[in-house]
């Protein structure tokens, strides 16, 4: 993971993809663009704009293309995007995409739900894509998504150990990073720890993201767990927009203009303005209109006299 020098963590925003795949409404280009427009004014950079997948599963994302060549006008902004497969990722590396993420899962019931294909064989896939990376566009980043770390709404209970060795495996198939995603909202802060620290100690540096779901409320406090744990790179999505849509009842994306208050407030710079982040949300409204915004920090606004503390983040 890369973090400029003038910030202490990443927040990698995932609501053009995460969140709009996640809605039954299609948003339209224009109107992803300005979106990612607002966000990028607002100082994230790194934006996951689109998934690679074929129109007739997820006709949201049926632009992804021509999302990701608008997102590349803007310079220092890592443009990321999902692909389940050798397929979506060629296509992504055409379209120019700095960044591809693959959605690994670590239970077989919800891999085979949202990918068709067991874990292992998810493993051989990433395998593929890194030799397709490798062979047309060295460059480019390979993150591989641990999904359903913290639990299934399919299978239930993950046990960590397969966590841990899925991590292993996608770490020695190649891949740049190694994330964990709550998938399901299943995770504690305990829990957390506990696998982003056996993750560190296992593959090192390799360790990536922590992608946490609020759906019941602990996104923040998974968050934070993770950060005391090392990790310094977090997803989330303005507004809290999106979920899985293959993991029954797996809504609530941790809301990014919460995420980026909780730090600076801690001093832990994130180089993004909040004011700016919370003046993101109206492109996103007016492209999708009716559609519900969550997030305490834009509802109560910042607090008198408020401002980001001095850099006090750990090593």
């Amino acid at each position: 993971m890369t973090i400029p020098a003038t910030t202490d963590i990443l927040i990698s925003e995932v609501g053009p993809r995460d969140g709009l795949q996640s809605v039954k409404a299609t948003m339209a280009t224009v109107d992803k663009c300005r979106w990612i427009d607002s966000l990028v004014a607002a100082g994230l950079r790194e934006i996951e704009v689109a998934s690679f997948v074929p129109a007739h599963l997820l006709p949201q994302m049926a632009d992804a293309a021509e999302v990701v060549r608008h997102a590349l006008q803007h310079s220092g902004v890592t443009v990321m995007a999902l692909v389940p497969n050798l397929r979506g990722a060629e296509a992504a590396l055409r379209a120019g995409a700095h960044k591809l993420t693959m959605p690994v899962s670590a239970s077989a019931a919800h891999s085979m739900a949202n990918v068709r294909k067991s874990p292992e064989a998810m493993v051989e896939e990433v395998r593929a894509v890194l030799a397709l990376r490798d062979a047309i566009a060295p460059g480019v980043r390979v993150e591989a998504g641990v999904s359903t770390a913290f639990g299934c709404t399919l299978q239930g209970q993950v046990p960590e150990d397969d966590v841990v060795r899925l991590a292993e495996l996608l770490a020695e198939a190649g891949a740049d990073e190694v994330g964990l995603s709550d998938t399901t909202g299943m995770g504690n802060p305990a829990q957390t720890s506990r696998l982003f620290k056996r993750l560190f100690s296992t593959i090192g540096e390799r360790t990536g993201a922590a992608h946490m779901h609020n759906t019941r409320g602990l996104g923040l406090a998974n968050c934070l767990a993770a950060y005391e744990a090392g990790v310094r790179t977090f997803d989330s999505s303005l507004g809290g927009l999106g979920g899985c849509p293959y993991a029954p009842g797996a809504s609530g994306n941790v809301v990014t203009e919460d995420l980026v208050f909780m730090f600076e407030a801690m001093g832990v710079r994130t180089g993004i303005d909040l004011d700016r982040l919370m003046a993101a949300r109206a492109p996103l409204q007016a492209g999708l209109p009716g559609e519900p915004l969550y997030g305490m920090t834009p509802e109560a606004g910042l607090p008198k006299g408020w401002a980001p503390q001095p850099s006090a983040a750990q090593g």
